[in-house]
């Protein structure tokens, strides 16, 4: 008997949690479901990654309302994923003026931006609760290497002052997807990593750029954190955490690119891909959330690019379910 798709048979809600890491920061996590970070200021309000739909977005703004009333001027979108960002229309209502992305992540939601939408949406049901509350696709007011300032793009590194605490914006480098983006409050050593970082959940890689991962999070590492929040997993707090948290990152994208490599070497199909990648992932990380939901993409993945597919391949709706096929048969 075939597996249910991907996280169709995902139905439990998980249970949240909203909590301080320092004066101004907090994590607003879900058992492995996707994180949010929020960074208070005594004038303005950050939210870095917004969730998935309007519906989902005004159960985070209300745990905000009951710590801040300050306007939401913010909203970060640490890359492009659909679960991360439909959700940012809910954030006018509370003052948001400036939707904040990288070129890459821009780049992306052009190219590929309404077939992720539709392809996440059939994935992953329960995280689209309100999906007809979506506009549409969520398009940045403020680009970060884009350069051009008639244009509301800004070169290089941001910093906002949120009155009271200041944030850098910027893009370390590609990983889970080209464009991804973290917010660092280095005066408070909290970092928002985004999907970069992971911890004891599924790291999924369907659009990642494995090679060069590894340096990427070598990267922020150097920051010399205090407390993250990963895009999936509890918030960490204290060096040695953080530190874990990107050492189980690593290992997971090393692991499995390495695997993809040897599959590719031999010529595999991708049934056969999948089983070597087994071999050596399952002991380590089959027990973890949303570990079956990811592996068949980011074997796919891992294959494509050690097959020198520089460039990961878009993922639509037709070619999820001909994946998944092909694996079952």
């Amino acid at each position: 008997m075939s597996k249910a798709f991907a996280s169709q048979a995902d139905l439990a809600d998980k249970k949240i949690t909203f909590e301080q890491l320092s004066a101004h920061c907090w994590a607003y996590t879900a058992e492995g479901d996707p994180n949010s970070g929020v960074i208070i200021g005594d004038k303005y309000v950050m939210v870095s990654d917004c969730t998935a739909t309007p519906e989902m977005a005004r159960e985070l703004i209300a745990r905000i309302r009951t710590v801040s009333d300050k306007p939401i001027k913010y909203v970060l979108l640490t890359h492009y994923h659909a679960v991360r960002v439909l959700g940012a229309s809910a954030y006018a209502a509370e003052g948001a003026t400036e939707i904040i992305a990288s070129q890459g992540t821009l780049d992306l939601i052009v190219e590929r931006g309404q077939q992720d939408m539709q392809s996440e949406m059939e994935r992953f049901p329960r995280l689209f609760r309100g999906a007809e509350g979506v506009p549409g696709l969520t398009w940045p007011t403020m680009v970060i290497g884009g350069g051009d300032p008639t244009r509301g793009e800004v070169p290089g590194k941001l910093t906002l002052d949120l009155g009271g605490v200041k944030v850098q914006v910027w893009h370390p480098g590609p990983g889970h997807t080209r464009g991804d983006t973290i917010a660092w409050v280095e005066e408070e050593k909290v970092l928002f990593s985004g999907d970069l970082v992971e911890y004891e959940a599924g790291v999924y890689t369907g659009d990642a750029h494995l090679q060069e991962w590894p340096a990427t999070l070598e990267a922020l590492r150097a920051l010399g954190a205090e407390a993250i929040v990963p895009g999936r997993g509890e918030a960490m707090k204290g060096r040695a955490d953080v530190n874990k948290a990107l050492d189980y990152t690593k290992r997971w994208v090393e692991m499995l690119f390495a695997a993809g490599k040897e599959a590719a070497a031999a010529n595999m199909d991708l049934k056969a891909a999948m089983a070597h990648t087994r071999k050596a992932m399952d002991p380590v990380f089959g027990h973890v959330f949303i570990y079956e939901h990811c592996l068949p993409f980011d074997v796919s993945r891992a294959y494509d690019e050690a097959k020198g597919i520089q460039n990961p391949r878009i993922w639509t709706a037709e070619r999820d379910q001909e994946m998944w096929a092909a694996l079952q048969a």
